[in-house]
């Protein structure tokens, strides 16, 4: 693993459960990033901004900025960018108010006289984009129909990911990816995903890291997501067993991971750059 050059990081389930550093995972990072490597923290979180990314992991002892941050809702504003540009969006997402990581996009608003809603037909007709973002009480019944109408009257369905779940202190929680099949189902339309496990994401973190694939590592707590796409892209992929991982996903997955260890604590080594004890699965 001397070729590595840099390392691509999810967050959620590798360095942190519910913004809480899992064991070893800031030491390691400080380890990694002392023996020279470039590291970019690429997340499909949807309910925080970088900046407030940042602050928190900071916070808790992670030594990363904002600009070490790529984020879903990032690469989804360059994507709009290059394919639809001008376009009115509608933004289906729970959390934090993310508009400050969608630079230039145009947002419509939520109520029927922001949105152009036609009241007599129940379509948003003034709506190009909807943008599905992450799960949360936002994606309540009204929301969700609203989508949905606005997908009939024509609007592009534009995803941020497909995730159906994350880690949190209480378990497993349902995501966005779960009520995106429905709504592709219901108004005949595929989603364009722009966040993991899309090859522009894993794309444009290269290009931020200034990489060629051969020389960046991904490591993911989502098989499928994280790990297998980025080795789609050409990236080496490492599976923790930390976070989403299940033991039945890991023997389902559409493939196997080039490495497979228990937690991001043990990275250093499997880099060869000290640091724990790396069960590593070939």
């Amino acid at each position: 693993m001397t070729d590595k050059r840099a390392v691509l990081v999810d967050i959620d389930g590798v360095l942190t459960v519910s913004w809480k550093p899992l064991p070893g995972a800031v030491g390691a990072l400080r380890e990694i990033l002392g023996a020279g490597l470039g590291i970019a923290l690429v997340t499909n979180t949807t309910s925080r901004t970088r900046a407030s990314i940042a602050g928190v992991l900071s916070g808790a002892g992670f030594p990363v900025t904002a600009d070490d941050i790529l984020t879903a809702p990032t690469v989804t504003a360059a994507y709009l960018a290059r394919h639809c540009p001008g376009a009115r969006c509608a933004l289906l997402n729970s959390g934090d108010d993310i508009r400050e990581d969608l630079t230039g996009v145009r947002l419509s608003g939520y109520d029927a006289t922001d949105a152009g809603v036609d009241e007599n037909e129940g379509v948003d007709a003034g709506v190009d984009v909807v943008i599905v973002g992450g799960a949360g009480p936002g994606f309540d019944y009204e929301a969700l129909n609203r989508a949905f109408g606005q997908l009939q009257g024509g609007a592009r369905l534009v995803a941020m990911h497909r995730n159906l779940y994350w880690r949190t202190d209480d378990g497993l929680q349902l995501d966005s990816g779960a009520f995106l099949v429905g709504l592709e189902r219901a108004a005949r339309r595929e989603a364009e995903i722009t966040g993991k496990p899309s090859a522009a994401f894993f794309e444009a973190a290269l290009a931020h890291l200034g990489v060629a694939a051969g020389e960046a590592l991904m490591v993911g707590d989502d098989i499928e997501s994280d790990v297998l796409a980025a080795q789609r892209a050409g990236i080496t992929g490492v599976l923790v067993r930390t976070g989403k991982y299940l033991p039945e996903t890991h023997r389902a997955a559409s493939g196997s991971p080039d490495h497979v260890v228990d937690s991001f604590a043990d990275l250093p080594a499997l880099l060869g750059i000290g640091g724990g004890t790396a069960s590593a699965q070939q």
